[in-house]
């Protein structure tokens, strides 16, 4: 593909989602992240009706009076996008694949932190960490990020968050939000995920598509794992199939929503077939309740 059809792809998202961001989601975004920024500023002395999770013991155990940590509203976001770039993200079955609607999201985020002047950057993982785009502001900036998204060839096929999450904890060092895009089949990265919630404000946005999550009774149908590359035939015309298939969706789901709630995370699920628009207007007002 050469120049002219590359920027005529991106330009052509740019143009869908930086109207979805104007229209809709630019107040949205502002009056849900603005202000959760924290950064500390400096130690007082307690007062009466502190909160006493805020203070802090050396200075404490030092002085022999009780201090507290004051913290400042950082008027300036990082947003960082978490996208699974594995194989099993380039499959759907309805209206677009599951990458697809992973870099329309992206970008419609990324468009409303730009109205907020806010920071952006990217981390595209598979097993591995692929690929890192450091946190900047500027319209041409997020149309790179929006380019490496379509064109973007990853090294490595299966999916592993953990790597993906410690790698935020390591690089971001200042408090970010942070998207995290997958379709959520690997596990464990419960652990990863409770380490990373605790420094960052972390959104899961599960993509998953209808033939994921239940087989049609077609007969016999031979199917391949995207990421093992292995391939069996199988009979969907047997009910203990179908539903050993389920219960392995369901698995898979119970465990991410589970993880993240521990964690104290957020959760978005996104079927392929659904408008995505609406899941996230309906996040963002749910946040801001």
């Amino acid at each position: 593909m050469d120049t002219t059809e590359i920027l005529k792809k991106v330009r052509k998202i740019e143009i869908k989602t930086k109207e979805l961001s104007k229209h809709l989601f630019s107040g949205e975004y502002s009056s849900t992240f603005k202000g959760r920024g924290m950064s500390f500023s400096e130690v007082r002395n307690y007062q009466y009706g502190d909160d006493i999770r805020n203070i802090d013991w050396n200075v404490t155990a030092r002085t022999g009076d009780p201090y507290i940590k004051v913290y400042e509203e950082e008027r300036e976001l990082t947003v960082v996008f978490l996208i699974d770039m594995s194989k099993s993200s380039f499959f759907g079955t309805v209206n677009q694949f599951k990458s697809e609607i992973n870099t329309e999201i992206c970008a419609t985020l990324s468009f409303s932190a730009l109205t907020n002047n806010d920071k952006v950057g990217a981390i595209l993982f598979t097993d591995h960490v692929e690929k890192y785009i450091p946190p900047k502001k500027g319209r041409q900036h997020i149309l790179r990020i929006i380019r490496e998204l379509i064109y973007f060839k990853p090294n490595h096929q299966k999916t592993d968050l953990s790597e993906a999450l410690k790698y935020l904890n390591n690089v971001v060092k200042k408090r970010s939000i942070a998207f995290v895009l997958s379709d959520y089949v690997s596990a464990p990265y419960e652990d990863a995920l409770r380490v990373a919630a605790k420094r960052h404000d972390i959104i899961g946005v599960k993509v998953y598509d209808d033939l994921e999550e239940r087989l049609p009774k077609v007969g016999l149908v031979k199917v391949k794992d995207a990421e093992s590359g292995e391939s069996q035939l199988i009979d969907t015309s047997s009910k203990s199939v179908r539903d050993a298939y389920q219960q392995h969706f369901n698995k898979h789901k119970e465990y991410y929503t589970s993880a993240f709630r521990k964690a104290g995370a957020s959760t978005i699920d996104i079927n392929t077939r659904e408008d995505y628009v609406k899941h996230l207007l309906r996040f963002f007002k749910s946040r801001n309740r």
